[in-house]
């Protein structure tokens, strides 16, 4: 039986990770590795918290004792780096913890993974390391063209700065020590469990509590959207069949605008919850610093290499994306008291709608 260890398995894109895996397989024990900051959620994987092949713990990743604690402790076959500080918002405001997270935590595993996986005769056979990482380390495109796995690396923010550096020390790794890993690059993610500071599960919340729904700019900065259970499948296929020092860009074919998107969640919500719930709930807002302005994946080489294809449409991503939401209030109400509650009068002000 393998075993993963998965960082930042108690947020977002982590817990899918997880629960996708205990239903796919039975031969993998998954240690859970999450500090618990704001973002990481432990009622996410209430489901398997029980489940005879899955262990947590609480823990930064930048803590080498505990990291190699696991490392002794577990036979690690696998890292899933997913633990990172995300959110572009947050980074600006606070960078330097940006850099402690996403750079000397990605740093502090590789170094406990190179001490265990690494003998007289080289690694150890079964063993990968995995980066997951972002679309946002190659910076802005223009109205045409996507980014490739050759793509020179432009992030434009301290986020993705922070990512771009952790991905070239993964990177580095191989080339110096041929220490087996990966890194794959999504594009934006959608789906259950995603914490409502991001753009969908922002609109969402504001939207069911008649809050004024800020967009940047002129809302028409592109993204491409991938539903988290595609980006799950892809990171199960690089794992099992990607070739080692490989980057792979894992992409859903769906760009759209952003207004696009909160005009789509308006019309679910006003549809089938509320007709009060229209368009006159949108706020433009000063644009953020240094946003990009266009994302678009080429995901052609994860299809051709190892077949892996996004398999949800937006429409139906979209709309499961909502009604779980809708299902989940209780949750909603719980990851979005106290601190961030703080946060949000501290980015967008406390003005509401007329509607409150």
């Amino acid at each position: 039986m393998k075993t993963l260890l998965v960082t930042g398995g108690a947020g977002f894109i982590g817990s899918n990770f997880i629960l996708y895996m205990l239903n796919r397989y039975n031969d993998y024990k998954i240690v859970n590795l999450d500090k618990l900051t704001y973002a990481g959620n432990l009622e996410n994987l209430k489901s398997v918290e029980d489940h005879p092949h899955y262990s947590f713990f609480q823990g930064d990743i930048c803590d080498r004792e505990l990291v190699e604690g696991l490392f002794s402790h577990y036979e690690i076959d696998y890292v899933i780096n997913f633990a990172a500080e995300s959110h572009v918002d947050r980074s600006i405001l606070n960078p330097e913890i940006f850099a402690g997270t996403n750079i000397l935590g990605t740093m502090t595993l590789l170094n406990a993974a190179r001490n265990s996986w690494e003998g007289g005769m080289g690694f150890k056979e079964g063993k990968k390391f995995i980066q997951v990482s972002t679309d946002e380390v190659y910076g802005s495109l223009g109205s045409e063209g996507l980014f490739t796995e050759a793509t020179p690396l432009d992030p434009h923010s301290p986020y993705s700065a922070s990512k771009a550096a952790a991905d070239l020390f993964v990177k580095s790794y191989f080339d110096t020590y041929k220490m087996p890993v990966n890194i794959t690059r999504c594009s934006n993610n959608y789906g259950p469990y995603q914490f409502p500071e991001k753009l969908i599960p922002l609109m969402i919340h504001n939207a069911l509590n008649k809050r004024r729904l800020p967009v940047y700019g002129d809302g028409l900065n592109i993204r491409d959207w991938l539903y988290v259970e595609d980006h799950c499948s892809a990171i199960d296929a690089v794992m099992h069949k990607g070739k080692p020092g490989e980057v792979y860009n894992i992409g859903g074919n769906n760009e759209r605008p952003n207004i696009d998107i909160v005009k789509t969640i308006l019309c679910h919500l006003s549809a089938n919850v509320d007709k009060a719930i229209d368009e006159s709930l949108i706020q433009y807002v000063e644009d953020r610093k240094g946003h990009d302005r266009r994302y678009g994946m080429d995901a052609t080489k994860i299809r051709k290499e190892l077949g892996w294809v996004p398999e949800t449409r937006f429409e139906d991503g979209i709309r499961k994306t909502i009604d779980w939401y809708l299902d989940n209030k209780e949750w909603l109400r719980h990851v979005t008291s106290g601190e961030y509650q703080e946060y949000y009068s501290k980015m967008y002000g406390t003005k509401k709608t007329e509607a409150d």
